[in-house]
């Protein structure tokens, strides 16, 4: 069965990158972003969402690397 994007189904145009909650489920335990085809979002939030967890990064929201 084919992975609906959870952005598109809440109706959400803009992720926030403050949010480090919603954020956090779309890195892996090394601090990589996970890509579309292991979480089921579309293109247009998957480049909101990669844009989004890079501002929380830069801010220090998010980390770059965990060990």
């Amino acid at each position: 069965m084919r992975k609906r994007c959870r952005f598109c189904k809440e109706h959400i145009d803009e992720i926030n990158y403050k949010d480090t909650s919603v954020l956090k489920g779309f890195i892996n335990e090394r601090g990589k972003i996970l890509s579309s085809r292991i979480t089921g979002v579309c293109s247009f939030h998957q480049r909101r969402l990669s844009q989004a967890i890079k501002r929380a990064r830069e801010i220090a929201l998010l980390p770059y690397e965990t060990r």
